[in-house]
């Protein structure tokens, strides 16, 4: 822990220091204290006292410098560290690293965060000395944050204060079984200190017929693959493999709809399929169902810079065999490496059961 907390003050001052005339940067220091919500009555047992921790951030200001920072209002930028202790010992505590990005409403005076990173948890699931923890299955977990503040910077010198609410959500996405997962729902209370003395105006040069942007009708053709696991626990971790193939239609600058299939792979069905027809033949299950699935979906793309956030809905039309139900969703994020390239993080889910997070590579045609 002492580690990430290093990593994150070499960031923020060696940005800092870096800075040009374009950026300015701040951090911010937030402890809160809340509730774990009963998502799933199966965790009951895990939900004792008000959890409680701390979240260290850097952040870096935009100011118009660049187009796509006037578009979202000049939003910040950074990283975040966060402790929590779940105070529970068979939860432990859960220690995080995340990116995040800041963007204001309200005249500024209201601050919407969404940070998305890794989590460490000390406790994990253990057959034989942690078999109660059925909401991490491995030590390692993505993890989630959405922070809603009122802020105000520079109330004395560079000090500033933000109040508010947090959403913390903990989960491994079923790469390793047990995966019920933890969401904790949290007041906070923080305050802010600006590293540079100077502010910058920001700037409005953005033509007024900005957002009327279009584009052809792009092709997409993705490939994502992962481990996962069923359910059942110990029933072994399998990679999975997904063709996808979509058309997007820009709208304008922000935002692209999408329409496409997908061929999914998936071997931990295999071996759960077999077991389903061994341990529960009041189930019907034969053994030789076939484990592929194919899906057609309807997404959206909302572009911010480089990057952007993908949200899909999808329904099953080859469903051979019943896992969870035959509409799934996806939501994550791309990076284009270039006009065409791009890397992708996505969580693919049935309702609030995470079923995979899947790696990609893709290119737009």
């Amino acid at each position: 822990m002492r580690q990430l907390i290093l990593c994150v003050f070499c960031l923020a001052f060696g940005f800092s220091f870096s800075q040009d005339k374009t950026h300015t940067s701040y951090i911010d220091l937030s402890y809160f204290k809340g509730n774990i919500a009963l998502h799933n009555n199966d965790i009951l047992h895990l939900i004792k006292e008000h959890p409680e921790g701390y979240i260290l951030s850097w952040n870096k200001k935009t100011y118009g410098f660049n187009k796509w920072e006037q578009r979202y209002n000049y939003p910040d930028y950074g990283v975040s560290f966060a402790y929590q202790n779940l105070k529970n010992d068979v939860l432990g505590d859960v220690s995080s690293l995340y990116a995040h990005y800041n963007f204001y409403f309200l005249k500024r005076n209201l601050m919407l965060r969404i940070g998305q990173g890794l989590a460490f948890t000390t406790n994990p699931y253990d057959k034989a000395n942690n078999f109660r923890n059925i909401a991490f299955g491995s030590k390692l977990m993505s993890s989630t944050y959405v922070m809603l503040n009122y802020k105000k910077e520079r109330i004395w010198d560079r000090f500033g204060l933000q109040a508010g609410l947090s959403l913390i959500h903990y989960s491994n996405a079923n790469v390793k079984a047990p995966n019920t997962s933890i969401n904790s729902v949290t007041f906070n209370l923080g305050v802010t200190y600006n590293l540079d003395e100077e502010t910058l105006e920001y700037q409005n040069t953005l033509d007024n017929d900005d957002n009327k942007f279009t584009q052809p009708i792009k092709y997409n053709m993705v490939f994502r693959s992962g481990i996962n696991e069923s359910d059942v626990v110990g029933s072994g971790q399998f990679p999975f493999y997904i063709f996808s193939a979509y058309a997007d239609k820009r709208l304008n600058r922000k935002s692209a709809i999408q329409l496409g299939a997908d061929v999914f792979f998936s071997n931990f069905l295999k071996e759960l399929i077999y077991y389903k027809s061994v341990a529960f033949p009041e189930e019907n299950v034969a053994g030789n169902e076939d484990y592929k699935r194919v899906g057609v979906f309807a997404g959206h793309e909302l572009f911010i810079n480089k990057t952007s956030l993908v949200t899909q809905l999808g329904y099953y039309v080859y469903y051979p065999f019943d896992f969870e139900g035959r509409t799934y969703f996806r939501v994550g994020l791309k990076r284009y490496f270039s006009d065409k390239w791009f890397g992708a993080l996505t969580l693919k889910s049935h309702g609030a059961k995470a079923e995979a997070v899947e790696f990609g590579i893709g290119i737009r045609l």
